[in-house]
């Protein structure tokens, strides 16, 4: 049986209307997730928003995912994605949205099998859906399954894949991350910027090299982000600068954290 004959053609076709995608969900929207991440950090409206969008997303990670998931297929997945993403150079933030893309699918559809092909075809698919979201150039759908691809499938495959994905997503791939939190709570450490660039960038490196293991939706964005700007800027060995961030960053983390709490 091929690939491309295990999914029924009623879970394929979508209804949904393409131009959602390209609509923004309306003009008093965020922009896409790019966009998201360059807030300016000082502008607390945007944070407050932020805040908002991850809240009305907080509900996927609470419920029982469709199928319990492989971890160790699933870090496969997710380690293929960040090879081709280091191959081809693309941006952090489109490693991470594949993955969410990927996470997000599983908790709410059961595959065919949840390993083996099935899972590559999902991955390919996820990472194509957010290289096109993000990367101003991308690979053609063959050539994007570099990176010791065990499965190599037809582009009419991945894109009938590609529509299974934004129907079960529904159409919603605009997503609140922790990069999007990033340059302010790297600037609230250090508001001089002297470190901000380097925490900012190293806080990145900590994001992606934890995804392998850790569920994307399994924590709150906010959250992520400030343990993980704690975390670089631990690498800082100016112990006075350290004592202003430390103290200063935990109040944020725990007025962050708060607020889904309630």
């Amino acid at each position: 049986m091929s690939s491309s004959d295990c999914f029924s053609s009623s879970d394929l076709l979508c209804g949904e209307d393409s131009s959602v995608i390209f609509s923004g969900y309306g003009s008093d929207s965020p922009e896409y997730s790019s966009d998201l991440e360059s807030l300016p950090p000082e502008v607390e409206d945007s944070i407050a928003q932020l805040l908002e969008e991850e809240r009305t997303l907080a509900g996927i990670s609470s419920r029982r995912p469709a199928e319990p998931i492989c971890a160790t297929a699933r870090c496969e997945s997710v380690t293929w994605i960040l090879k081709v993403q280091r191959y081809y150079g693309f941006q952090s933030l489109t490693a991470f949205l594949s993955v969410n893309y990927f996470d997000r699918f599983l908790h709410a559809h059961p595959l065919p099998k949840m390993n083996g092909w099935p899972l590559q075809l999902l991955a390919v698919a996820c990472l194509s859906l957010a290289s096109k979201l993000e990367e101003p150039l991308i690979p053609n759908l063959l050539d994007l399954q570099v990176g010791d691809s065990k499965f190599i499938f037809e582009p009419r495959t991945i894109q009938r894949m590609e529509l299974l994905v934004l129907k079960v997503l529904d159409w919603r791939l605009r997503s609140v991350s922790p990069f999007c939190y990033l340059r302010f709570f790297s600037l609230k450490i250090d508001p001089s910027g002297t470190y901000s660039t380097f925490i900012a960038s190293k806080a990145k490196d900590i994001i992606l090299s934890t995804i392998r293991e850790a569920s994307t939706i399994e924590y709150k964005p906010s959250c992520v982000a400030a343990a993980v700007t704690l975390c670089a800027a631990s690498n800082l060995k100016n112990l006075s600068f350290a004592e202003l961030w430390r103290d200063g960053l935990h109040k944020v983390r725990k007025i962050f954290c708060g607020l889904f709490l309630i």
